[in-house]
């Protein structure tokens, strides 16, 4: 079995797209090139990776198997590919970056301003997902480094907390908690929450606290993500518990702080532990870690707020 990068390649473009002039397309190839690397691929591993019908292409359970590894596979040959390619400096090269929405709303553009400002020869690729999708990416090499939410627990990754902040009740200026210093997640019995929706880290701490002072959340809407959520709440449609990075003074939403810090979320860098991270990967963690430390990054000062690094 001979199994090459560019069947590889193709085969994950057709993936995607499911259609094979599509992926021609991405890859700037002729669609019988892309069909034939795909069937050279099935040859060399003994089994059809798609389902072929008029207008239709999808994965076959072989196919399905094959995709992480194939992305594996592929982004490592790349990132081999980069280091290589490094000639002493940072004039040129490419970097994958993912960050958690609330944080690529607050913390990712002074840090990818500084870095460009530094490096302008980078390129820069952003990935905007939850924590759990970004553990995926990471683990696929799709993305180099992340801002995500820990702890994660994953073999693969090497992770570095970098700040601890407070969850807030997010509420707009004519709600009736508005005047409230602090509450309660038991004062939260009653009151209509925007929520986020299903697999989002938020949703899951929301819900856990308020099962821990004794009740099931009521929402008053849900299935929003950070941005969505937050202009719904905005709108007066219910409170949210949010990160208090994402409530900027004096605009439509106050942060009522939660009694006891009872709920905090601790933010980091994560990337591949077996995978060397190339010079710009380093020198972006030092531009995350520099900007956390001297808190230039903040709008505001925001409660509860601890830079662990």
């Amino acid at each position: 079995m001979s199994v090459q990068v560019g069947q590889l390649r193709a085969f994950l473009a057709v993936a995607e797209r499911r259609h094979f002039t599509r992926a021609a397309r991405d890859l700037g190839i002729a669609q019988p090139s892309v069909s034939a690397h795909v069937r050279r691929l099935e040859a060399d591993l003994g089994t059809e990776l798609f389902h072929r019908t008029k207008g239709n292409v999808s994965l076959t359970p072989a196919g399905e198997t094959l995709l992480p590894f194939a992305r594996r596979i592929v982004a490592d040959v790349d990132a081999a590919g980069a280091e290589l390619r490094e000639v002493g400096d940072l004039a040129r090269g490419r970097l994958a970056l993912g960050a958690t929405p609330s944080l690529a709303a607050t913390l990712l553009p002074p840090v990818l301003a500084r870095f460009h400002a530094a490096y302008p020869g980078i390129e820069l690729v952003v990935r905007e997902a939850g924590s759990r999708d970004l553990v995926a990416a990471l683990e696929e090499g799709t993305v180099d480094l992340a801002l995500v939410i820990l702890p994660v627990r994953h073999d693969v990754l090497e992770t570095q907390a970098l700040v601890r902040e407070e969850l807030v009740l997010a509420v707009a200026r004519s709600h009736p908690l508005v005047s409230r210093r602090t509450v309660n997640v038991a004062d939260l019995r009653d009151v209509p929450l925007v929520m986020f929706r299903e697999g989002y880290d938020l949703r899951v701490v929301t819900e856990a606290a308020c099962r821990a002072a004794g009740f099931a959340p009521t929402f008053a809407v849900e299935g929003g993500e950070m941005d969505g959520v937050l202009r719904l709440t905005a709108a007066g449609l219910g409170a949210a518990i949010v990160p208090s990075l994402v409530i900027e003074p004096h605009r439509a939403l106050k942060a009522v702080r939660i009694a006891g810090s009872a709920l905090t979320r601790t933010i980091g860098l994560a990337h591949r532990r077996d995978r060397r991270l190339s010079r710009a990967g380093q020198e972006l963690v030092e531009t995350v870690r520099a900007l956390v430390r001297d808190r230039s990054w903040l709008k505001t000062s925001p409660p509860g707020l601890t830079v662990l690094r």
